[in-house]
């Protein structure tokens, strides 16, 4: 069978790699194979397979292995077998293609294909070990050795693969195109000279130019794509001025513009292809200006402007028919706007090539706009107030086609002008008026949309992708020219500091960036930099209000209001609008329904996170004319009717939304509060009137996942010490009831979890989720060194024993299997843990031995985890463990004493430790060492004896010659090393133990 031949296979080239330095016979495996390749076909197909996976095991680094490892053995391999293994593969096909080999047609088609992935593989080898990404299409520089210059550099080789791709069919013929890209992408340096170079440049030049006249192949997608990439990737590997040189660039270049003219008009077949041709002409006029004008073929440069306008004609035109003809199709066909991955991908090529010849460029895109925007005008006149889909089937039919049409020519649009540079070598190039220009026709359809939208009272809705193609312009119009706002407005804002005053003497006119701007806002004919902005808050309000249920909308609206408030001279900006004011006044239900939909229930904490971000500006609540206060009103007077209700009402249905909605507000009001004076201001209107409430929804509400979710994250939020924000006065008792209030909803909500039967469904959305979230609230808490926590045994207060001793409980009743599997849960479980053990080491000695242990052994568990933060918290928990025990042992105190009563019943506890800990170092996977170094000298100092037994026991396990070794090793290891766990010491004994490592790896015995 099939897959019994490929897992021994994957076997023996495992063993091969793993004993590549243990004995010379596991260097000669491509040796052996040879002999394979010359027996029958069914044995030469199988030394091929044995090849690829052997050169695939080599390149791709193995789990439990270091990279230091690997690539010490990937090296060796390819210095001693790579190259004869690329020459075999090489050899096989030209022995099929001289009819060398005597095999039928399905031999002949597995052959080829395995021959052809042997090439592929050797040549995508990573030869310099930099790791390269596999996930993505685009070929880096191939940094082959020179000895493989002879093969690379003859003709035979490049021309064996382009009559291989003419001669065959997918996947054979793709593979070929394959090997042909990675051929062409080999390092510079591998040719002697610039005249190997270009004959290689021109070879392949040649054979690209009778494919493109004689279409061979393109008729396979497969191989379509891959040309497509060969072409995009050949300017990478070649500059400008070698292809020019090169015999037959203009029919090239006429050639390459008919196919891409050809692949956009046929855009169903190769969306997914275009962004390389893109590249390709992308690259081609980026390199213009680095190519004196005489040098080559002549008339080069008219000839590449004549040929990219063309390619630009062809993509505006095809793209705005492709409107109509998906219509059409009644959906047999794939609308490419709905394809974001490929529409990003063509979007972010644009630019470069549409600059290129900028003003005829515009001039197409303008006229079409404007055509279509006189249209449009027409049917919405016609239509009125009624909706398009309302309207007639030839009228809705009309105008979703131009909505469509306008969407393709405003993301054009958006993409262009999102393209401007303003580095100094281009300011002077005018581009600015021509960005005016196209800008105008997006600002005008943005305002005929919203004057539709409102003047219907939001029934005049147009085509939802075309106000995600307005969304999409905003966002690069904001990054190119909202950024200098506060330098034109108020040129002179600095002139009271040192540094304002040096800067008018130096410069006391405009800047030259500010001339631009200056002249792009004049040249729009729009109104000046705030008309527009206030422009562009409109449309964002309008959308927020009319567009409710379209989440993608709302998503993307909101996050251009987060970018725009993110910058520092867009935010500034905002402040100044009236859209903005009345967005900080009336951010509710009745005046933004978006709020009310249950889909958006995200989308309200990021809406108030913006919000607040611009009220807590330094002239917000001034400009805003409102205090945090009145801008948390609408808010506060919700929990207020809340909190007013009996605990029966308060669990009715009707209370669900507008518990969810407060709290997903609170969070984004929350997240937004970056220092202490911020944080008070939101503490004082919550305490003491509202923090109450917090625990009677925990307690009422925990059975819903919605609603204790909302809740919990906003409790994580708010306890979450982040900048130092929580930071009370020194006669404060804050930061008690803070904690106080953070004990009662853990509390709350975990009595009522732990009382109720887990439940049949999904445990973790249903019980999992909500118990590791409260967890996270706790340690937020726990962690966030506000609160003096002796203060609450000094006076007798439980809120520390309740919230710690609930906590403890939930852990308990998760099973390890669990706790594992589910990695959200893992970190807050063993997150809480390592908290435990590191403050509250005392509440710890005091548990039930019984109870230590199932945590020890969760510990244990979670100690061998893959993941290294998990590895780390459960580290950090054993270290806590052993100092403790280190510079307590043989002391008079009450924990000392459990403590030594928990030994007594578990005496193997820290041997079994030390053990796994050992080995984890030892055998373990690289990425997990460093996490259990730290409480190697704890444990170590703890019991020694633990640590003799691990070492005579792992001595025993190996043969006497390497017994001496390793002692060594271990002497090395404890030279110099102090009874003290001081930082200094720490550090001294993990480089010994680092150095450890290294060496017994290289000679122990698993």
């Amino acid at each position: 069978q099939d897959f019994v031949t490929t897992s021994l296979i994957k076997l023996v080239c495992r063993i091969t790699k793993l004993g590549w330095f243990d004995d010379p016979t596991h260097r000669e495996l491509a040796d052996d194979v040879t002999k394979f390749l010359q027996a029958t076909v069914d044995h030469c197909i199988l030394g091929l397979k044995i090849l690829n996976q052997l050169v695939d095991e080599l390149n791709i680094p193995t789990t439990g292995r270091t990279l230091t490892q690997h690539r010490k053995t990937s090296v060796s391999f390819r210095d001693v077998c790579l190259f004869k293994v690329f020459q075999l593969g090489l050899t096989t096909l030209k022995q099929l293609q001289t009819r060398a080999i005597v095999a039928n047609q399905t031999q002949e088609v597995i052959l080829g294909e395995q021959a052809l992935s042997l090439t592929v593989r050797c040549l995508s080898f990573d030869f310099i070990g930099t790791n390269p990404d596999e996930s993505t299409e685009d070929v880096g520089t191939i940094q082959a050795p020179t000895s493989w210059r002879p093969i690379l550099q003859e003709s035979t080789t490049i021309e064996l693969l382009f009559e291989f791709y003419k001669n065959t069919k997918p996947p054979r013929s793709s593979k070929a195109m394959e090997a042909i890209i990675l051929l062409c992408s080999v390092r510079r340096s591998l040719f002697p000279t610039d005249k190997d170079r270009s004959a290689f440049l021109g070879r392949v030049m040649t054979g690209i130019r009778e494919l493109l006249s004689k279409q061979i192949g393109f008729e396979h997608q497969d191989n379509y794509h891959q040309f497509c990439r060969l072409l995009g990737r050949l300017k990478s590997n070649y500059q400008l001025s070698e292809l020019v040189k090169a015999e037959g660039y203009l029919e090239w270049l006429d050639l390459a513009s008919r196919f891409t003219i050809q692949s956009i008009r046929n855009w169903q077949y190769c969306t997914n292809s275009i962004h390389y041709l893109f590249a390709l002409w992308g690259r081609l006029v980026a390199a213009v200006p680095y190519v004196r004008p005489d040098t080559g073929a002549h008339g080069h440069v008219e000839a590449l402007e004549k040929q990219v306008l063309t390619v630009v004609d062809a993509y505006i035109d095809s793209m705005l028919a492709s409107v109509e003809q998906v219509i059409n199709s009644d959906g047999a066909l794939d609308d490419p706007l709905d394809d974001d991955g490929s529409l990003k991908e063509q979007l972010d090529r644009l630019p470069v090539i549409c600059r290129f010849q900028y003003r005829n460029v515009a001039s197409k895109i303008l006229t079409r706009f404007d055509e279509l925007l006189n249209q449009y005008h027409k049917i919405v006149m016609n239509l009125g107030l009624t909706s398009t889909q309302n309207a007639s089937a030839d009228i809705s039919k009309q105008a979703t086609i131009i909505e469509r049409q306008l969407t393709w020519l405003t993301y054009m649009i958006g993409a262009i002008v999102g393209g401007h540079s303003w580095s100094s070598a281009h300011l002077d190039e005018g581009g600015e008026t021509i960005d005016a220009s196209l800008s105008r026709r997006a600002l005008q359809l943005a305002q005929a949309l919203d004057y539709r939208l409102t003047s219907s009272n939001g029934v005049g809705r147009s085509d939802p992708k075309l106000e995600q193609s307005l969304l999409f312009y905003f966002q690069n119009f904001r990054r190119v020219y909202m950024f200098m706002w506060d330098q034109v407005s108020n040129p002179n804002s600095n002139q009271g500091s040192v540094v304002g005053m040096m800067t008018s003497k130096l410069d006391a006119g405009p800047t030259t960036k500010q001339k631009v701007y200056q002249r792009m806002f004049d040249q729009m004919g729009m109104g000046d930099h705030t008309t527009v902005a206030e422009l562009i808050a409109t449309k964002v309000g309008n959308n927020l209000k009319f567009w409710p249920e379209e989440t993608e909308i709302v998503q993307k609206t909101l996050d251009l209001l987060l970018d725009m408030a993110g910058g520092y001279s867009s935010s500034k900006l905002l402040l100044t609008l009236e859209t903005v004011k009345f967005l900080a006044h009336h951010h509710t239900e009745e005046h933004f329904p978006f709020l009310a939909v249950r889909a958006n229930v995200r989308h309200r904490t990021i809406f108030h996170a913006t919000l607040t971000r611009l009220v807590l500006q330094p002239t917000g609540t001034e400009k805003l004319g409102l205090t945090f206060e009145q801008f948390l009103e609408p808010i506060t007077n919700t929990l207020k009717q809340l909190d007013n209700l009996s605990l029966s009402d308060l669990r009715n249905e009707a209370a669900r939304w507008p518990l969810i909605g407060a709290f997903r507000d609170l969070r984004g009001i929350a997240a937004s509060l970056h220092n202490r004076k911020s944080y008070v201001l939101l503490f004082d209107i919550l305490h003491p009137r509202h923090l109450p409430l917090f625990a009677k929804v925990a307690d009422v509400w925990h059975d819903q996942v919605d609603v204790i979710v909302s809740l919990l994250k906003f409790m994580h939020e708010f306890c979450h010490n982040k900048a130092n924000r929580v930071n009370f006065d020194q006669s404060s008792p804050n930061g008690i009831l803070l904690f106080r209030v953070t004990s009662d909803v853990v509390c709350a909500f975990g009595r009522r979890l732990l009382s109720t039967p887990p439940p049949e469904g999904d445990i973790y959305k249903e019980r999992y989720k909500s118990m590791s979230l409260a967890l996270n609230v706790l340690i937020s808490a726990l962690s966030g060194n506000y609160v003096c926590f002796g203060v609450f045994s000094l006076y007798n207060d439980p809120a520390l024993e309740n919230a710690l001793d609930i906590s403890l409980q939930m852990i308990l009743s998760v099973p390890v299997d669990d706790v594992i599997a589910y990695p959200k849960l893992s970190k807050a479980y063993f997150g809480f843990v390592e908290i435990f053990f590191r403050n509250h080491i005392k509440s710890v000695m005091a548990l039930d031995t019984n109870v230590l242990m199932q945590l020890m052994n969760a510990v244990h568990e979670g100690l061998q985890a893959s993941d290294p933060t998990l590895s780390s918290l459960c580290a950090n928990s054993i270290d806590h463990f052993a100092t403790f025990y280190f510079e307590n042992a043989g002391k008079d105190k009450v924990e000392v004493h459990n403590l030594n009563k928990h030994l007594n019943a578990q005496p193997n506890m820290f041997s079994s430790l030390t053990a796994t800990l050992f080995n984890l170092l030892l055998f373990g996977a690289p990425q997990n060492h460093w996490a259990v170094i730290r409480p190697m000298l704890s444990l170590m100092l703890a019991s020694e004896s633990s640590f003799t037994a691990y070492k005579d026991h792992l001595v025993s396990t190996q043969t006497p010659e390497k017994q001496q070794q390793l002692n060594e090793a271990f002497t090395k290891l404890l030279q110099n090393v102090q009874r003290s766990l001081d930082n200094a010491n720490r550090d001294r004994f993990t480089q010994k133990l680092i150095t450890f490592r290294v060496a017994t790896r290289s000679f122990l015995t698993i």
